[in-house]
């Protein structure tokens, strides 16, 4: 007997939203972070769009809810979301691929722990080839030390993993900026010079 519903679309949760003139990508809840501040724990999501998955959709499913829009029209598409995107860097990669043969801008939003979660693999020279445009990475904090205790990375030696990651990226000609979320106890101004030391642009969130 033929399900009733079988014409309703199997996967029905939040995988892109428009703001800023961008379309974002929300495909992963996952995170090697557990930063006091993320509001993951005090909201379901960002700008009246519900984020939080009931499971990660496919690549195949990802292609298809970027084919309903017109890409023409965003300045650019971004991975970022309800979780860190380098939890699924392989999807990552062929999403970003896909979208480069398009002709559209990409960026993904980052805490830079990609190298540590994939040893062995050169994951700014795989994003490079992919046809990654640029990168947001969250730097957060000032020190080592601070950034663990706001942060708490779930990874050993993730602050100089973003610091190595966003020199990798400037080297590798992709577009680099470094944030912060802006709040007591962090030294922004020290921030922004390890920014700009490195290369980077700066942006307090």
């Amino acid at each position: 007997m033929p399900d009733n519903n079988s014409s309703i679309p199997v996967h029905m949760d939040t995988i892109s939203y428009e703001a800023h003139g961008n379309l974002y990508l929300n495909i992963t809840n996952q995170c090697s972070a557990r930063c006091v501040f993320c509001i993951r724990d005090i909201c379901d999501g960002v700008y009246g769009y519900n984020l939080r998955l009931s499971r990660e959709p496919t690549v195949q499913e990802i292609i298809e809810e970027l084919e309903d829009h017109d890409l023409s029209k965003y300045k650019e598409v971004v991975f970022t979301g309800f979780g860190e995107p380098t939890c699924r860097f392989d999807t990552v990669l062929q999403i970003t691929r896909w979208l480069h043969t398009k002709g559209v801008s990409v960026r993904m939003d980052t805490n830079g722990h990609a190298a540590l979660m994939y040893p062995g693999r050169d994951v700014v020279a795989e994003l490079e080839a992919a046809g990654l445009d640029s990168v947001s990475v969250s730097l957060n904090a000032e020190s080592e030390e601070k950034y663990n205790r706001l942060c708490k990375p779930l990874l050993e030696g993730s602050y100089q993993a973003l610091l190595d990651f966003t020199k990798k990226a400037i080297s590798a000609g992709i577009r680099t900026r470094m944030t912060v979320v802006g709040q007591p106890g962090i030294d922004i101004e020290e921030c922004e010079r390890i920014a700009k030391e490195l290369g980077a642009d700066f942006r307090v969130r």
